[in-house]
């Protein structure tokens, strides 16, 4: 689960893939990443900022 959630956390690994490879289920995998302090959405403050931009843009 450690090297599942730190392969994750990083971007070598999808989702699935960590999930996978620490034996659990999607579900089961992204609750437990709470427990290893890694975020399941883990978006770059560039990435957060067009996010949020494109939100106001297309907001009614």
């Amino acid at each position: 689960m450690a090297l599942a959630s730190k392969l994750y956390e990083r971007g070598k690994l999808s989702l699935g893939q960590a999930a996978s490879l620490a034996g659990y289920s999607k579900e089961t995998f992204m609750e437990l990443l709470a427990d290893y302090g890694v975020a399941v959405i883990n978006y770059s403050p560039d990435e957060l900022e067009d996010d949020i931009k494109n939100a106001e843009k297309y907001s009614l």
